[in-house]
């Protein structure tokens, strides 16, 4: 998955940060897009579907999805290949112009 700068915080000690892809799964989970624009739903239902259905909530379902769960999507092509899409789809929209800049380029 996406090499990025490894979840240090001592909040995420407990989380499986070494695991290869738990970054993109932290970066989108944390996305607060995910409210309001559902394109990582299916990330979240094929790491614990009884859990998303029940929450609708991205970190809590990797808060609370297993080690081995996470290791093995991540060790899935498709998994992997649909969330570096995801990350790369936000990466672009967050460095990408808003409505507001789009449309009066001249104020600053």
């Amino acid at each position: 998955m996406s090499k990025q700068t490894r979840v240090s915080h001592p909040r995420y000690s407990l989380l499986p940060t070494e695991v290869e892809g738990f970054d993109s799964l932290a970066e989108l989970a944390l996305d607060m897009r995910w409210s309001w624009n559902h394109y990582a739903d299916e990330v979240w239902r094929q790491l614990d579907p009884e859990l998303w259905e029940l929450t609708q909530n991205p970190w809590v379902v990797l808060q609370t999805v297993s080690r081995a769960q996470i290791e093995r999507m991540s060790a899935d092509p498709a998994f992997r290949k649909k969330v570096d899409a995801l990350v790369q789809t936000r990466r672009q929209a967050a460095e990408a112009p808003a409505w507001f800049q789009q449309h009066t380029p001249n104020l600053h």
